[in-house]
């Protein structure tokens, strides 16, 4: 005995059966249709509307079998095949959310050669690929540093631009001046911004592994570092030292901008360090100057790509 129960549907008349809806039908206004042990019940027209496998079957192109109670068979699974039947009928369908059903059912468009059905399918799926695609580069991604031994590896395995922000507030030997939270803060803000806008151009990394530097930025390219801009100094107060956090918001812009010239790796090195190295790219830069330089420095953050005097 079979453990496949048929399903009952409807019966319909002999004088149903034979109301002929053309010439050339023999099968009557009604068809029967077994897909996979599902049954299904439509009419001729409905089939016939559109140039799919169903008008080449009833329009004597196509062998067409049946069992001995006048179902059509059709070896398919018919778990889509009433979303193929209620398209067939008025052209509209609730394509499914789930990826894998909608490639479920473009395979049965495509087995019943169902053209329009097909082509709204296939649109669909490009328009969720387009959206994917999307909402993955559009999410932004930044690397936390746990060891100092993962930076070495990065650096030279990475074909980005790499901007590092190095942020220690518990690194508290000292006390920090009135102003050094607030400016510390800046610092985390241009960096959340920044990797917001370039993060598919540039790798962000944070590094809070506990570092001697409180806060300072480094920038590499080409696989070796090409700038740093340190916000930290100390300053000395009447009784006692404290730490000096500033911001220098144009010159970490700056260096930020002068290593997107590292995107291309087949760049020729010389000429991008040439081009970005102040000491070259400011040839009528006086002694005067450098000297006035050194003195603002004293008391402050070195904001050069020279590594911070120690103190």
């Amino acid at each position: 005995m079979s453990d496949t129960t048929t399903p009952t549907v409807p019966s319909v008349s002999a004088s149903t059966r034979n109301m002929v809806a053309g010439p050339n039908n023999h099968f009557g206004k009604y068809v029967k249709l077994n897909v996979g042990n599902h049954l299904f019940l439509t009419s001729f027209d409905t089939l016939t509307k559109e140039d799919t496998m169903f008008k080449a079957m009833f329009s004597g192109r196509m062998e067409v079998v049946q069992d001995s109670e006048g179902w059509v068979l059709i070896d398919r699974d018919g778990k889509h095949f009433n979303v193929i039947l209620n398209y067939l009928r008025d052209r509209t369908i609730n394509l499914p959310e789930c990826t894998q059903a909608l490639n479920e059912l473009l395979l049965e468009a495509k087995f019943y050669c169902i053209e329009s059905l097909i082509e709204l399918i296939e649109q669909q799926l490009r328009t969720r690929s387009r959206k994917n695609a999307g909402d993955t580069d559009s999410c932004c991604k930044v690397i936390m540093l746990t060891s100092a031994k993962e930076l070495p590896n990065i650096v030279a395995t990475v074909r980005k631009p790499i901007v590092k922000l190095a942020i220690n507030r518990h690194n508290n030997k000292y006390s920090y001046t009135a102003s050094s939270d607030e400016m510390l803060m800046k610092n985390i803000e241009l960096f959340d911004k920044l990797s917001i806008r370039l993060h598919n151009r540039i790798l962000f990394i944070k590094d809070v592994t506990g570092s001697e530097e409180i806060c300072c930025w480094s920038f590499y390219g080409n696989g070796q570092k090409m700038a740093e801009v340190c916000c930290t100094s100390i300053v000395y107060a009447t009784e006692r030292k404290q730490n000096k956090v500033e911001f220098f918001e144009a010159r970490i812009y700056e260096e930020t901008l002068n290593v997107l010239l590292y995107e291309n790796r087949n760049a020729p090195v010389d000429e991008i360090i040439r081009a970005t190295t102040p000491r070259f790219a400011s040839a009528a830069l006086t002694d005067d100057d450098v000297d006035e330089d050194r003195s603002t420095n004293t008391n402050s953050a070195s904001a050069t790509n020279r590594p911070p005097r120690k103190r």
